[in-house]
C-alpha cells in the first residue's frame, strides 16, 4: 500500500506554519525599539526612507556581509514594523521583496529628530503607494545602479580608498534644485586620490529623448546661478539608443552659450562586463560629449572622467552650515554608520547656495 508522503509528514509534527503576527506600533513597542535596533537598522530606516524603496539584495549588498544574515535581519525588522515589504508582479521569475518604511520606523526616525511624523513628510499609504507606481521599476534600477557602485568599493583595494560619498535620492535633489533641474540623483565617487561629484540622469528606455536633452538647459542655468559646475552622467539601456541620445545632445550641448558649464557623459548598460566579477558603473564605460559629437573615443572609468574636463576642480563647497542640522533632512551616508563590514564609511554632504 502507497502511503501518503504529504499526510506522513503531517502526523509527524510537520504542519503549516501560521504567519507571526507583527507587533502593533504602540508606546511599549517603542520602547522595546529602543534597545532591539542596532545604529545599522537605524541607517536602514534612513535610507529607505530617503529613496523610497530598496530591495532585499540592495540592503542586503549595501548593509549586510551575507543575503542570509540580511533576509533576517529584514524579517524581523518587517515583524517589528519598521519596515513594510511587498513584492511586485513580474512575468519571468519571481522579483525579490521590496522594502518601504512602515509607521515603527517612520516613529523611530522622528523621536531620533526631536520632529513629528507629519514633518518627515511620511504618511503610511503614500510610502505603499510606490509598489503601484508606473515609476517603479526606474526607481528601483537608479538604486540598482547606485549599489553597484558601493558593492565596487566594498571589494576594490584598500589602498585606493574607493567610496560612494554620496548619494541624494530624486526627491531630494527635487527640493534642492526643482526650480531648475530634477535630475534623477546625486553622487560623489572617491578612488584613487580623485574625487567626482555628479547628477545622473538614468534612462529607462521609456522617456521622450527630447525632453532628456531639453534638461541641459536648466543644468546650464544651475551651474551658472551656483558658480559650480557638476558633470552630467546619461545612462542608457543599450548601445544604440545612446548613439540617438549622443547626437541630440550633442545638438542642445552647443546650442548652450557656454557649453563647457555642462559636461556630459554617456554610457549603457550593455557596456558591462557580465563575467566580471563585480561589474559597476564605475568600470571604464563611459564616454565623454565631445565637440565633434562622434561616437568615437575612449571610453574611461568614471573617476577617470575628469582627465576628459581639465578645467574642472576636484574639490568641492563643503559649508556645514548650509545644511540642516536635523539628521533627517540630511542625506545619510550612502555605507551604514559604524559600517556593517571593518571598512571606513566617508559621511556625506552637498552644499548650495
Amino acid at each position: 500500500m502507497i502511503t501518503n508522503p504529504t499526510r506522513q509528514r503531517t502526523l509527524r509534527g510537520h504542519k503549516p506554519t501560521r504567519p507571526t503576527p507583527r507587533a502593533a506600533n504602540t508606546a511599549d513597542h517603542q520602547a522595546a525599539l529602543a534597545w532591539r535596533l542596532t545604529p545599522r537598522d537605524r541607517w536602514i530606516i534612513r535610507m529607505v526612507h530617503e529613496h523610497r524603496v530598496l530591495t532585499a539584495h540592495q540592503i542586503t549588498t549595501l548593509a549586510f556581509p551575507s543575503f542570509r544574515s540580511g533576509r533576517m535581519r529584514l524579517r524581523e525588522l518587517y515583524l517589528w514594523g519598521v519596515v513594510d515589504r511587498f513584492q511586485p508582479y513580474v512575468t519571468v521569475g519571481t522579483a525579490p521583496m521590496h522594502y518601504v518604511l512602515a509607521p515603527a520606523g517612520a516613529a523611530v526616525l522622528a523621536s531620533e529628530d526631536g520632529l513629528d511624523v507629519k514633518e518627515l513628510g511620511y504618511r503610511h499609504d503614500r510610502a505603499f503607494g510606490v509598489a503601484h507606481s508606473l515609476r517603479l521599476a526606474h526607481t528601483v534600477g537608479v538604486a540598482e545602479w547606485f549599489t553597484a557602485l558601493v558593492d565596487h568599493a566594498h571589494h576594490s583595494n584598500p589602498e585606493h580608498h574607493t567610496a560612494l560619498s554620496a548619494w541624494w535620492s530624486e526627491a531630494r535633489c527635487a527640493r534642492h534644485f526643482g526650480d531648475l533641474i530634477k535630475p534623477d540623483a546625486y553622487g560623489r565617487w572617491t578612488t584613487h586620490g580623485t574625487e567626482i561629484e555628479f547628477f545622473l540622469e538614468y534612462d529607462f528606455g521609456t522617456e521622450v529623448l527630447a525632453k532628456l536633452t531639453g534638461k541641459l538647459a536648466g543644468y546650464a542655468a544651475l551651474a551658472h546661478a551656483t558658480g559650480i559646475t557638476t558633470p552630467l552622467l546619461v545612462w542608457l539601456p543599450t548601445s544604440r539608443r545612446e548613439a540617438t541620445t549622443r547626437r541630440l545632445l550633442h545638438r542642445a550641448w552647443h546650442e548652450l552659450d557656454d557649453p563647457h558649464t555642462v559636461p556630459v557623459a554617456t554610457a549603457t548598460a550593455e557596456l558591462l562586463n557580465p563575467t566580471a566579477p563585480h561589474p559597476s558603473p564605475a568600470d571604464a564605460v563611459w564616454l565623454p560629449l565631445d565637440v565633434t559629437g562622434g561616437a568615437t573615443g575612449t571610453r574611461r572609468a568614471l573617476h577617470r572622467l575628469l582627465d576628459a574636463w581639465p578645467h574642472l576642480t576636484t574639490t568641492t563647497d563643503n559649508d556645514p552650515d548650509r545644511e540642516p542640522d536635523v539628521p533627517s533632512l540630511m542625506a545619510p551616508a550612502p555605507q551604514p554608520m559604524p559600517p556593517a563590514t571593518t571598512r571606513t564609511p566617508v559621511a556625506a554632504s552637498r552644499q548650495y547656495p
